[in-house]
């Protein structure tokens, strides 16, 4: 599976260890940064995970930033994408199988490296049950349709 990663000055030690179990797991990733550091602004690499997970050049993304909250806000305004903010393992494997979750969020300053570790080796084995799941998820792409077109008309009137 091809995943788009990236953090932010707060979340870029937890990218390195993320990448370790991406590793681990047989995963190949894009990194887009931050690499270093040195304080930036989230919403530029939340913006670069997403729009790859949105268009389809990758599979999944995972996104870490202090608490995870930013990331997630940001993600979630991209078509298609199900950013899913974990930071215990219940809700990564639940995000996963009722939600197909695209994008793991991790909050670098809320939990730590072991437990961060687990969280994304749940969310990536973890498969999307379907069933009456997949009825609740083309309800949520129907709402993202409906919000779409009301914002162009909106724009246009």
């Amino acid at each position: 599976m091809l995943v788009a990663i990236g953090s932010d000055h707060a979340g870029f030690e937890m990218k390195i260890d993320v990448i370790a179990i991406l590793d681990e797991l047989g995963h190949e990733y894009i990194d887009y940064g931050t690499d270093a550091p040195q304080s930036v602004d989230y919403p530029d690499f939340g913006e670069k995970v997403s729009a790859a997970v949105s268009c389809g050049k990758v599979e999944r993304g995972v996104l870490i930033c202090g608490t995870g909250i930013g990331m997630s806000i940001v993600a979630n305004k991209f078509p298609g994408v199900r950013a899913a903010l974990c930071n215990e393992l219940f809700s990564a494997k639940m995000c996963r199988m009722h939600n197909d979750a695209n994008i793991l969020v991790l909050g670098g300053r809320i939990i730590g490296k072991d437990l961060a570790k687990e969280i994304v080796r749940i969310w990536f084995t973890t498969p999307f049950e379907s069933g009456r799941h997949l009825s609740r998820l083309r309800k949520i792409c129907l709402i993202e349709q409906k919000v779409a077109k009301t914002k162009i008309e909106k724009t246009c009137s």
